[in-house]
């Protein structure tokens, strides 16, 4: 018997109930990779775990798979950063300007966001202060997402599962 407290979604299984803007909503969690100078999506990747800390190296894999190489670069906010996510980066030959911030993870996240790589990540982007090429985030990735969300109004995935969405974001992508 399910407990008094548990909940199910019937209509899409695959999806979790997440913290948003507007409170709790039963959602996936987008992330995108995308490019520096055409502001194009090269990678997309929905998930249904709230952190973004696994989804680092997917989106990685999946630009190298889209574009035939690996990125010079990645500049990703504080819910990517990781231990884990810096080693792979650096074994991959990618120099990495990852925010380091205060974001809350789920699951003892916090504690995957302290060792000698966040802290020598912390210390570069310090050093470099307004020069620093993180800065750089919020002119790139930042305006494809208002693109989306503002002049295509495009804000829910209305498919049940997230298998149906490759689709939709490769059509907003072309157009």
């Amino acid at each position: 018997m399910p407990k008094p407290g548990a909940q199910r979604n019937f209509t899409d299984s695959e999806s979790r109930i997440m913290l948003g803007r507007d409170g709790f909503i039963q959602a996936y969690n987008a992330q995108a990779a995308v490019d520096g100078k055409g502001q194009v999506i090269l990678a997309h990747r929905l998930t249904n775990n709230v952190s973004d800390q696994d989804g680092l190296v997917p989106l990685l894999n999946a630009v190298a798979a889209n574009t035939g190489r690996m990125p010079a670069e990645v500049s990703a906010d504080n819910g990517f950063c990781s231990e884990a996510n810096l080693a792979a980066v650096a074994q991959r030959g990618v120099r990495a300007y990852i925010a380091t911030g205060r974001a809350k993870h789920p699951e003892g996240g916090e504690e995957r966001q302290r060792g000698p790589l966040v802290s020598a990540m912390r210390l570069k982007l310090r050093r470099a202060g307004h020069r620093s090429r993180y800065r750089l985030r919020k002119h790139i990735v930042e305006p494809v997402f208002g693109h989306i969300k503002q002049a295509r109004g495009f804000r829910q995935i209305l498919h049940s599962s997230r298998r149906a969405t490759p689709a939709l974001y490769l059509s907003l992508a072309s157009r």
